[in-house]
């Protein structure tokens, strides 16, 4: 098995990324995760790219150094990935010294070996900042679409790669004046020279390595075309020096030296493991085997690498001719994964305007990130750009995540905890059903090998298919009782099933998979680089496997339904700039009061203001004008009888709410509800049943006598309570089931001394 090298575009520090930047990250990770749980060895390598226009421009609007700026940055990104669980090796920075190190040596290498010439060209320059103008410090109308805002570099809108000279009506990025023409000397990388050399690589490595087919036209149409040398020097201060006369004043242009970022950031990690005194490698032995003892007998290094399709011709030209040029056989690429764009509803993401739903925002938003995995990989834009929007991300994430797989893994699960005791019905094999589960086991596993990633992922969601028309085709809530040995064979099949299931992934969404693992008792295992598979770790090698669980330990639903409401107030939350969200929050914040967030304000706030309290329901009955409501009276402990509305209807009858000593919200303002007064409201938590049914519970205290207080452990019981809070106060502070137990920001709450428990929910918000 050869030894597997994963790369991902690297990211710019000039903003936080969006979804869409986001995409290559976890593609790449998919992949590292999947070649892990094979058995190969495996090492991804990413980090941002922190020199060039970008960089300086985005610092000159912060008031930042450059340094400044790819620190603070630096920092942002690293969080982001690890919200999103992103399992690289290592996560450098091309601002290190390595990056310098192998930038220079390659070019040296170039330069002795007659690649490297010098052209005197015209260059922008703004008399009013002083400087030349590199490409990003230019703004203009294209000249071939005439979009007014095209950069120096590219334009936005039509994708074409200019030179700041062919915009019309320039601009200078930093104080919008006209720029002036004038000379200026640079190095360029003589491509032309290489081409012979690259179409020969080319043209195995293309097919050997089964490139897309965007690649392959891309690639082929630069070379047809007649490729052209291309400047590798600018006018700029934050970069890596030219280690040439008469260059002292210039640095090396960033798409020279970004790809050579992949090599020095391997070089980081091993200079990091030695410098830790932990186990280290040579980094020779990824990137120059041949100039490596360490590498001789291994296998040899196959280079995937994840990008869009805008970075495409300087991975497969610009890139690999450095390489070659350099005259030593440097690893290059074997297999190219690349993505058209992922736009965003009626527009297009922008990390530069600031458009779309970015990491901070995913993070910030209280979906789950695998919630996030699952729809960028069920929608993964690999053959076509594709539109992200609110309605169809929540109509994904209900129907497929939630309807299909969760609704297997819960419904399954459930049942095993409520009709047998928790214990995996011990039966034979369903093989017909188990042929069929490998031969889609066996298309994931092909198209996974070449990182066809949405295909892959797709056939999980057929296996879950197969298993949620076999839970209806059995329907084992009755035959549990009329063909006990029927019902026993499916549960135990389907547990098997998720086993499989969660195994396949894991890669996908390593959070829940390894959730619902733990239920089993298992982990997952995807040894990184010099670690091994673990005793009691699951991988590929066991998918098909029919033995070894034994029992199921407190399951719970873990992705809740998005409604229509909330999905619209994310699309309007999200909409516009970033900046203009921002003034949009600032004028907002000047008119309400300051949320409470903290986890000590939220416990202190509802120390001081909220009551709950023990309230036995005496009677039920229904609101004529309300289809879902139910009217019950209670005995609150006042001695005086007091009435309140539920939305149960739909859930529960009215003999299931009567006696019941239910939580009340009892110092809630009281609201008038389609003619009736409610006095409060009770406490209560969704969860679905076993058959995936969408059930609620009311939360009780069936000890506690009516009026008792229900307080946070450690509270005073006595402390006296505002007569009457808003719902907008109530809400301030996050109820939840946490372990079983209601909760908030992790302190329990008592009633009598006894903590109120949830009888069928784990984990979930209360309402």
């Amino acid at each position: 098995m050869n030894r597997r090298l994963i790369t991902s575009a690297l990211p710019y520090v000039n903003n936080i990324p969006h979804l869409g930047n986001l995409i290559q990250m976890l593609s790449a990770d998919v992949f590292a995760r999947f070649c892990r749980s094979r058995g190969y060895d495996t090492l991804y390598v990413c980090g941002t790219d922190e020199y060039g226009t970008a960089t300086e421009t985005r610092a000159i609007e912060e008031k930042k150094t450059p340094r400044e700026l790819c620190d603070y940055y630096y920092k942002q990104h690293d969080e982001i990935y690890k919200w999103f669980d992103i399992a690289f090796d290592k996560f450098g920075r091309t601002s290190n010294q390595e990056c310098t190190e192998i930038t220079q040596s390659i070019f040296k290498d170039l330069d002795k070996n007659g690649y490297i010439t010098e052209h005197t060209n015209k260059q922008l320059f703004c008399p009013k900042c002083n400087m030349y103008l590199a490409d990003r410090f230019v703004e203009g109308t294209c000249p071939k679409c005439g979009y007014e805002d095209a950069r120096g570099d590219q334009c936005d809108k039509c994708g074409s790669l200019l030179d700041p000279i062919e915009l019309k009506a320039p601009r200078c990025h930093t104080c919008g004046s006209t720029p002036e023409v004038r000379e200026t000397k640079h190095l360029y990388i003589n491509l032309p020279a290489i081409s012979g050399k690259l179409d020969d690589w080319m043209k195995k490595a293309s097919i050997e390595g089964k490139w897309s087919d965007n690649a392959i036209n891309i690639t082929k149409a630069w070379i047809r075309d007649g490729l052209n040398e291309r400047a590798i020097t600018r006018d700029l201060k934050w970069g890596i020096p030219v280690p040439k006369e008469g260059y002292e004043n210039k640095v090396f242009y960033v798409w020279f030296n970004a790809p050579i970022g992949y090599m020095s950031i391997t070089k980081q990690f091993a200079n990091e493991l030695t410098a830790a005194g932990k186990k280290s490698f040579d980094w020779k032995s990824w990137w120059l085997p041949e100039e490596s003892e360490e590498a001789k007998g291994k296998a040899p290094v196959d280079l995937f690498q994840f990008i869009g399709k805008d970075n495409i011709p300087f991975h497969t030209v610009v890139f690999p001719c450095s390489e070659i040029g350099s005259g030593h056989n440097w690893t290059k690429l074997f297999h190219m994964s690349s993505t058209e764009y992922l736009n965003y509803e009626d527009g297009k993401f922008s990390k530069s305007r600031g458009v779309g739903v970015f990491g901070t925002d995913a993070k910030d938003s209280g979906i789950k990130a695998d919630a996030w995995r699952f729809y960028i990989f069920y929608n993964r834009p690999e053959k076509q750009d594709y539109q992200f929007t609110w309605k169809e991300f929540r109509e994904k994430y209900n129907g497929e995540l939630i309807g299909n797989l969760g609704n297997l893994v819960n419904r399954t699960l459930l049942f095993v905890t409520k009709y047998y005791d928790g214990i995996i019905p011990d039966s034979e094999v369903d093989e017909e059903m188990w042929a069929n589960i490998r031969a889609h086991e066996d298309k994931i596993t092909k198209s996974l090998e070449w990182a066809d990633l949405k295909d892959a992922f797709h056939e999980i969601f057929a296996i879950s298919d197969i298993g949620n028309k076999a839970f209806q085709d059995c329907e084992p809530w009755k035959t549990r009782t009329t063909d006990p040995k029927k019902a026993a064979k499916l549960i135990h099949n389907l547990c098997y099933m998720i086993k499989d299931l969660m195994i396949m992934a894991h890669p996908y969404m390593p959070q829940f998979t390894e959730t619902i693992m733990s239920y089993f008792g298992k982990t997952i295992s995807e040894p990184k680089l010099g670690e091994s598979f673990t005793e009691t770790g699951l991988s590929w090698k066991n998918l098909g496997e029919t033995e070894g669980l034994y029992d199921v330990k407190n399951p719970s639903v873990y992705f809740t339904p998005l409604d229509v409401n909330t999905a619209n107030a994310f699309r309007e939350k999200f909409s516009g700039s970033q900046k203009a969200r921002k003034e949009k929050e600032q004028k907002k914040s000047k008119k309400e009061p300051k949320k409470i967030e903290l986890a000590e304000n939220q416990i202190e706030f509802y120390n001081k203001n909220i009551e709950l309290t023990v309230a036995k329901i005496t009677k039920v009955d229904t609101n004529p004008e309300g289809e879902k409501l139910y009217v019950e009276t209670l005995d609150d402990g006042s001695g005086q009888e007091r009435v309140i509305q539920s939305a149960l209807r739909d859930y529960l009858s009215a003999d299931e709410l009567l006696g019941k000593h239910i939580i009340l919200a009892s110092n809630l303002a009281p609201r008038l509800m389609r003619g009736i007064e409610s006095r409060g409201m009770l406490l209560a938590v969704h969860y679905k049943d076993s058959e995936g049914k969408n059930c609620v519970e009311p939360l009780e205290a069936p000890w506690a006598k009516p009026g008792t207080k229900v307080i946070l452990e450690g509270a005073d019981a006595n402390f006296k309570k505002p007569d009457s809070i808003t719902a907008d106060e109530f809400f301030k502070v996050a109820l939840k089931i946490e372990d079983g137990c209601l909760s908030v920001c992790g302190t329990k709450m008592t009633a009598e001394g006894k903590n109120i428990r949830s009888v069928h929910a784990q984990n979930g918000d209360v309402q």
